[in-house]
């Protein structure tokens, strides 16, 4: 028995002015949702908004106090960055990647969302012709919403018939137009929690310097593959990158999930020291600058968006970078809960009759962690988020993603104790109403 009748849930599109609940952003799921919620009183068990579900970590929110104390709120702070920001960034690079960026190459931006932005800009105006970016989808709606507002070509594909040495061909097929200035990927991935393996990192990494594309590597949900032993600082196994396979990567780098800092809005774009030295004679004539890509990316660029990033905010990722080096902080085992609700709810959906889209690595089925991904029998990606919306559940259509696999994305960080026992009753109830063919 549903928990909202169709009715409803159309009354609450029309009020929320949602056009086509089967292709609904984030945003338009929240609203949808959030209407339901006020007008019923009943709880929606809430997959839809990543984000983070635990509290902030205490040494970042003592860091900026302890900074506004000080004073610095009355400063604009350097358009570069803070200097202790620079340098714990670099050493947690180092300590947790093992790789070596130069700090002048660490640059704080306003969340990863600021960071790609202006990343999108100078990728693809640095060399005449190579003018478009290319997804290895399913990915961020947001990107390409940026690609959008900055009238930016793109092209995608999805990886999910593409792992390991199959994503060599597909790749290069794209790459050898010559207009691709930029690659972009999560890992790991937003939705589907896939994690690409070294094999493929390589792949995209010689491939990336052999056309001269730009690797833009959006690290968000940073260690956060339990399944392999990471966030020990020095300690191998480190964090795969693409950047030992090319000198041609952004890395980003997000306070938002692995501190749970989401509310201050700080992330780092941390550029490789080849690239952000490299001079680009467009750049130069288009911004009457250095053409120094990291200074024009810097100064040109990310400062005419956001003018540099909050002073106290600064010292508070950078006491918490630091403190991850030391040993202080293991973020990874503050951030373990995604895990555990991953594990359980996953259970309950595919109890109940439900599968995992997105089910493997090239060598290892795919890990529980902030996100997952479900399909039903023959449902489709808009057809399984509405009948969900009727039966309580909020979530994304993996249509929006860039995913051509019928499914949805769920997210574990909103999730209660209390709630589960209501969403198995909600899915044993969906089931019942939905049989499938055996």
């Amino acid at each position: 028995m549903k928990v909202f009748s169709e009715a409803l849930v159309e009354e609450a599109r029309t009020a929320s002015r949602v056009a086509d609940l089967s292709r609904a952003t984030i945003g338009e799921v929240l609203l949808v949702a959030q209407y339901l919620e006020r007008k019923t009183g009943i709880p929606f068990i809430r997959m839809d908004q990543g984000s983070p579900g635990l509290p902030p970590n205490r040494y970042g929110v003592e860091a900026e106090k302890e900074a506004l104390d000080r004073g610095v709120g009355s400063q604009y702070p350097p358009a570069d960055g803070v200097p202790e920001l620079k340098q714990a960034a670099s050493r947690f690079v180092k300590a947790f990647i093992d790789i070596d960026v130069n700090p002048q190459g660490c640059i704080p931006t306003t969340g990863s969302v600021a960071g790609s932005f202006g990343a999108f800009i100078a990728c693809t105006q640095r060399v005449p012709g190579k003018d478009k970016v290319l997804f290895i989808d399913p990915g961020f709606p947001i990107q390409k919403s940026q690609l959008r507002v900055l009238g930016i070509g793109w092209r995608a594909f999805d990886i999910h018939p593409f792992r390991g040495e199959a994503l060599a061909a597909r790749l290069e097929a794209e790459l050898a137009a010559g207009d691709i200035a930029a690659i972009v990927y999560s890992n790991p991935n937003n939705p589907a929690w896939i994690c690409l393996e070294e094999s493929e990192l390589k792949i995209i990494g010689e491939l990336a310097s052999r056309y001269d594309a730009i690797v833009m590597e959006d690290l968000a949900y940073f260690c956060m593959d339990y399944r392999r032993e990471l966030g020990h600082p020095g300690v191998p196994p480190f964090v795969p990158t693409v950047a030992r396979y090319t000198d041609n990567y952004i890395l980003m780098l997000s306070s938002s999930k692995i501190f749970s800092y989401a509310g201050q809005r700080m992330a780092l774009v941390c550029i490789g020291d080849r690239l952000f030295g490299q001079h680009s004679e467009a750049l130069a004539a288009r911004y009457h600058d250095s053409g120094i890509f990291g200074q024009t990316l810097t100064a040109s660029i990310l400062y005419m968006i956001t003018s540099g990033c909050t002073a106290s905010t600064q010292y508070a990722y950078a006491r918490m970078l630091e403190l991850s080096c030391d040993g202080t902080i293991d973020f990874v085992e503050d951030t373990r809960l995604y895990e555990e609700r991953a594990a359980r709810m996953k259970k309950i959906f595919c109890d109940n009759g439900f599968h995992v889209v997105y089910d493997r690595d090239v060598t290892l089925p795919v890990g529980d962690g902030f996100f997952f991904t479900l399909g039903y029998g023959s449902l489709s990606s808009g057809e399984l988020l509405l009948e969900l919306l009727y039966y309580g559940v909020s979530c994304i259509s993996l249509s929006t993603t860039g995913s051509e696999q019928a499914g949805v994305r769920g997210c574990t960080s909103r999730m209660r104790d209390e709630l589960y026992p209501v969403l198995e009753e909600r899915m044993r109830a969906f089931r019942a109403d939905h049989p499938l063919s055996e």
